[in-house]
């Protein structure tokens, strides 16, 4: 697949996924493709911890359940009714769930170009989550971030040293298909934003 139609046609699944297992060699290439991406002072700050346990699927999806309610908690109207649509995660259907976490104290103490922006070795390992999208994508499977969960908790739902942030959790697997259109600008969550409006020349116009 080219670049831009693997860029284009990535989608966040939550509906789609089939339950077939990806195979080893899929899987290989994927996560290198995430292990390739650039990161500061080559430090490679990431992890990724695969999860097939159905016990620990059924937990994580349980805690996110509960997140669910309690974002929902102080939506009302039209805005409930249209998040009460809208499912948020895939994680027992796709059987796999990749956990990304980013350890700061990777590269050492002296990380080559951290020293002025502490955040850049987070913004390093979402570039290794992008990579892993995108390589998905090109490999025919569906990518979900889950994003309905507290730190702590899936910290220790997979055993993740203290200092290690989970960044992601990132429901992998087979799909039946890809929607056209985002989920979010589908149920009427939101619409996407033209190019025009992000693009400033020289400076910041409001």
């Amino acid at each position: 697949m080219d670049l831009y139609d693997a860029i284009h046609r990535r989608r966040d699944v939550r509906a789609e996924f089939t339950g077939e297992p990806v195979s080893d060699d899929a899987l290989e290439r994927v996560l290198a493709a995430a292990h390739a991406a650039p990161s500061v002072g080559h430090s490679q700050p990431w992890d990724f911890v695969l999860v097939r346990d159905p016990a620990t699927l059924a937990s994580f999806a349980a805690h996110v359940a509960h997140e669910r309610e309690v974002f929902a908690a102080d939506l009302s109207g039209e805005r409930a009714e249209t998040f009460a649509r809208i499912k948020i995660e895939g994680v027992r259907e796709s059987g796999l769930g990749v956990v990304v976490a980013y350890d700061p104290s990777r590269g050492g103490d002296q990380v080559l170009g951290r020293h002025a922006i502490a955040d850049t070795g987070l913004y390093s390992t979402v570039l290794a989550v992008q990579n892993l999208w995108l390589a998905a994508t090109a490999e025919g499977l569906g990518v979900g971030w889950v994003s309905f969960y507290r730190e702590e908790v899936l910290r220790g739902l997979v055993g993740l040293p203290d200092g290690l942030r989970p960044v992601a959790w990132l429901c992998l697997g087979h799909v039946d298909r890809l929607q056209e259109t985002p989920d979010l600008v589908r149920h009427g969550w939101r619409r996407g934003r033209p190019l025009s409006e992000a693009v400033h020349q020289e400076r910041y116009r409001g």
